[in-house]
């Protein structure tokens, strides 16, 4: 038998990479530290990933993970997010949803691998993949009801299917922090997994689905969401709406300061536990 040599390919100006561990497994890893925010170049490698993905028929399965220890995807950048909700794509449609679109309507089986914390559209993404699994150290957050804005990236969608009508609107208007267990016990992730044995997991999991069919994999994922339909375009476009309309809000400004102060988008204690800062979100004081 023909021994398959590993390959891993930086994509060109975005912190993104792609190590194939056969034709039919590729792992996908985000290096953007300290936070890997949701950053245009970040958008731009998931595009390249699903315009790869699209042309590989040999490709059954798909990793999403993180080279930073700390953090999946903090959340969307807000400084460059102008950069990201211009952009124009073939659907017409935000190009996070048509990144999430194109994972969920492939054959592919897109799984994410989450170490760290993921909030805001990280969550989204993650709920775009077909599969989450999760060290028992991971952090989930949906904070953007509690500074003035409507998740716009897919939550709105995705999570009432994952952890139903009344889970999600904890988790949306709640605004917490939750942990791997209480993700587990939700549905909003598959499997918690201790931290020491997530990679190996994962690994091993996935490499098991690359031996398999991919006309049969394929075939099973078009019937699962046949049977448990995902969201629609028009839903997509009304939340885009609402999140424009409520970021664009000037009654905003004060929480945009507050955040500020705190350490948003700043490696520091904030980024690490913002559910516990939002706590103070009402309060008048903005120092830390």
């Amino acid at each position: 038998m023909e021994k398959i040599t590993k390959t891993t390919e930086q994509l060109e100006g975005t912190p993104v990479s792609i190590t194939r561990h056969n034709p039919g497994y590729w792992q996908v890893t985000f290096d953007a530290p300290p936070l890997n925010l949701f950053s245009p170049e970040l958008l731009t490698g998931l595009e390249e990933v699903v315009r790869l993905m699209q042309s590989s028929p040999e490709l059954r399965v798909i990793v999403f993970d993180s080279a930073v220890q700390d953090f999946f995807i903090a959340h969307f950048d807000v400084v460059r997010g102008g950069e990201i909700i211009s952009r124009k794509t073939s659907s017409g449609i935000l190009p996070v949803f048509d990144v999430a679109l194109a994972l969920y309507e492939s054959p592919v089986i897109s799984i994410a691998a989450i170490r760290g914390r993921t909030r805001g559209v990280g969550i989204e993404f993650a709920a775009a993949c077909d599969i989450r699994f999760a060290s028992d150290k991971a952090i989930f957050g949906q904070f953007e009801v509690a500074v003035g804005t409507i998740p716009g990236g897919g939550s709105m969608e995705f999570l009432p299917l994952l952890v139903g009508r009344a889970r999600a609107l904890e988790i949306i208007i709640g605004g917490e922090d939750l942990d791997a267990g209480i993700a587990e016990r939700y549905g909003l992730i598959n499997r918690m997994v201790a931290d020491d044995k997530l990679d190996e997991f994962v690994h091993h999991f996935a490499l098991r689905i690359s031996q398999f069919d991919q006309v049969v994999t394929g075939q099973a994922k078009t019937l699962v969401n046949q049977r448990a339909p995902g969201p629609l375009e028009e839903h997509m476009n009304e939340s885009r709406a609402a999140y424009l309309h409520t970021a664009g809000r000037p009654e905003r400004k004060p929480t945009i300061e507050k955040l500020r102060a705190w350490g948003f988008q700043q490696e520091g204690d904030f980024e690490y536990n913002i559910g516990e800062y939002l706590n103070r979100i009402g309060e008048n004081d903005s120092r830390a």
